[in-house]
């Protein structure tokens, strides 16, 4: 979703605040930080305008974020649209009853979980990121949420990476994505 001349000068603004560091974790990726959009207080500011912007006045109950990232942008986001916020973690984290389930990273299978009554079934929920890459840990969260009966209306994430596939695989579900930008490679 592109938006008007003001949103594309942001958009060049936000990509310039984040850092790029080369051979992590591996040889070869380049991390793509997002800890320097946080810590600038109007690119952090834009980020989450932009994030909110397509569902202002839209009733959207419940925001979920991934562990760790995605609590931070989500509940910015969740703020903003009056919503609650659902936290997404990884196995043995939550305390109270919870659904899990398993889903594909690079190197093998993981585990992520939710809360059993974090959502009511059919309520609408935005699922919240900093990046989506190969698409596994998205794909997997959409599907828990729709394990518990949320209405999954869309993925947000600022960052995509493009030639890894995940936001397509995520369309692919039936999952609309958007993203604030995109960086080339790995």
């Amino acid at each position: 979703m592109s938006g008007d001349k003001l949103w594309d000068l942001d958009r060049q603004d936000l990509k310039a605040a984040i850092r790029t560091i080369p051979d992590y974790p591996k040889p070869g990726i380049l991390f793509r930080d997002i800890t320097t959009l946080l810590g600038d207080a109007r690119a952090f500011r834009s980020a989450i305008d932009a994030l909110v912007q397509p569902w202002c006045g839209a009733k959207i109950d419940k925001v979920a974020g991934m562990e760790a990232r995605g609590f931070i942008l989500g509940g910015a986001v969740a703020h903003q649209l009056s919503a609650g916020f659902a936290p997404i973690r990884k196995k043995g984290k939550l305390p109270h009853a919870k659904v899990s389930i398993a889903y594909s990273l690079e190197y093998g299978l993981d585990e992520m979980e939710i809360h059993s009554d974090a959502v009511v079934p059919g309520e609408k929920v935005i699922l919240v990121d900093d990046l989506i890459a190969t698409g596994g840990t998205a794909l997997g969260a959409a599907s828990l949420l729709k394990k518990i009966g949320a209405d999954v209306v869309a993925a947000c994430f600022v960052i995509d990476l493009p030639d890894l596939g995940g936001a397509d695989k995520l369309r692919e579900a039936g999952v609309p994505v958007r993203t604030l930008m995109s960086f080339e490679g790995h």
